[in-house]
């Protein structure tokens, strides 16, 4: 049974049967005979679908939305948001897959030799709760305008929103089976994998569950892309425009409630601004709202669950008693829901939780630079590798930053990190491999055939 629970009062909204296992294996057969029909599809054919979905997820935006906020607690206004960037992914797609998979003329002693690219079959994408739209349309516009079939086995807490997209998908004119939605436990994940009709997995969770999916993939020898965990470092220079920044910091560490894995979340601060930084910063996170998801004027929801919120609040706990300083925040509120107010620590070192772990939550860890590089230095001290920012008037220096001192898959100047179709998107160290998104995403899941014609 999976149950979904409201985190802003703690009440069962719905519980799920699980599929059982004989009707999981015919949607995997039923997926791998649309494969084969949709194969076959023109890129254009294709597209109508794709943008029958964009044109049903913008008509039902709304709707679509507040679903987020009561299965995962996400604010309605970003959960709009959501809604229309998984309509503009589709709409991308559908407008540039055709270029993107074009036959590559490679000139060679044959008289014709080229690279094809062709799709791979089943793609089973394993997706977490914190973005339930767009992480599952990342991944499904490029794959299914490739010309791939894909099951959905979504986070247990956002069984709606899998079924919702599912809907979305045959409402749009997808071929029967296409698109399905696996309402199944983790425990199940290895079988899935290793059923000789899925081609492919990919995975939006944790670094431990990207250590179990790609074990698993790679002892079935099966491709994979894992998009994991990420502590995010955003640098400010001394020579910041401070009051952006420490708006812009603010926002992309509160973004989603905190629960993203680009969220901005160890602010590296040189000392010669520390101070200055700390007190614009505090500010910024102390007149966001926190309330009711379902409310326009809220900025943080409730955490997605509970015992999320408790763990939260333990490396809090833990970090503090390491040495850190509590400057905003840092208290559980009273009453049933999970949430968790904007909180901030300054004097963070490495050994605690804030330092060295992914926090997901609305917790920005400052940690204090003596220069430039140390900034980086501090910047490239971590397991993960997902995305970073540093903040500069000086934009050449932060170009040179950006792009050859900080070690992660997206870096970006004077600005939040955040996931574009036009770009790619993933992360290096413990924070994955492959990557989404833009032209390189298409081609993750796809056959690179080499064809030579003497």
């Amino acid at each position: 049974m999976l149950v979904s629970t409201n985190p802003q009062n703690g009440r069962m909204l719905r519980e799920y049967d699980e599929t059982p296992a004989e009707r999981v294996l015919e949607m995997i057969e039923t997926a791998h005979r649309s494969f084969l029909e949709w194969r076959r599809a023109s890129f254009a054919a294709r597209g109508v679908v794709l943008k029958r979905v964009a044109e049903l997820i913008k008509a039902e935006r709304q709707p679509l939305a507040e679903l987020m906020a009561r299965e995962m607690g996400k604010p309605v206004r970003q959960g709009r948001a959501e809604a229309e960037k998984c309509a503009w992914v589709c709409e991308y797609y559908a407008e540039h897959a055709e270029g993107f998979l074009s036959p590559e003329a490679i000139a060679t002693d044959a008289t014709q030799s080229y690279v094809a690219y062709e799709p791979l079959g089943v793609v089973l994408a394993i997706m977490p709760w914190n973005f339930p739209f767009w992480q599952v349309f990342r991944f499904a516009a490029p794959g299914l305008m490739a010309g791939n079939a894909a099951l959905l086995k979504h986070a247990g807490n956002v069984s709606g929103c899998a079924l919702a997209i599912e809907d979305l998908f045959a409402r749009a004119g997808a071929p029967a089976g296409l698109f399905r939605a696996l309402l199944v436990p983790a425990s199940r994940v290895a079988s899935l994998i290793e059923h000789p009709r899925v081609a492919a997995v990919t995975l939006t969770g944790s670094t431990e569950a990207g250590r179990s999916v790609g074990g698993a993939a790679g002892r079935a020898l099966k491709p994979s892309v894992l998009e994991l965990g990420g502590s995010d470092p955003y640098l400010v220079l001394e020579d910041a425009d401070l009051d952006a920044t420490a708006r812009i910091c603010a926002e992309g560490r509160l973004v989603n409630s905190g629960q993203s894995c680009i969220a901005a979340k160890r602010f590296i601060v040189v000392e010669p601004v520390l101070e200055a930084f700390v007190e614009r910063f505090v500010e910024a996170m102390r007149v966001k709202i926190l309330g009711d998801p379902m409310e326009e004027r809220t900025d943080v929801g409730p955490q997605a669950r509970r015992d999320l919120r408790d763990d939260l609040h333990a490396q809090v706990q833990k970090s503090l008693a390491g040495g850190a300083r509590l400057v905003l925040g840092g208290t559980v509120p009273e009453g049933p829901g999970a949430f968790y107010p904007p909180t901030v620590l300054t004097g963070v070192t490495p050994g605690t939780p804030a330092y060295d772990e992914e926090i997901f939550g609305p917790v920005a860890a400052v940690i204090s630079a003596r220069d430039e590089a140390d900034a980086i230095r501090i910047a490239n001290d971590s397991k993960f590798g997902l995305g970073g920012a540093v903040f500069t008037r000086n934009v050449e220096r932060g170009r040179r930053i950006a792009e050859r001192d900080l070690e992660a898959g997206s870096c970006f100047v004077n600005a939040s990190v955040r996931s574009d179709p036009r770009l790619p998107f993933g992360g290096i160290k413990e924070s994955g491999y492959g990557r989404e998104l833009s032209v390189f995403g298409i081609r993750e899941f796809v056959n690179v055939k080499t064809v030579y014609i003497a």
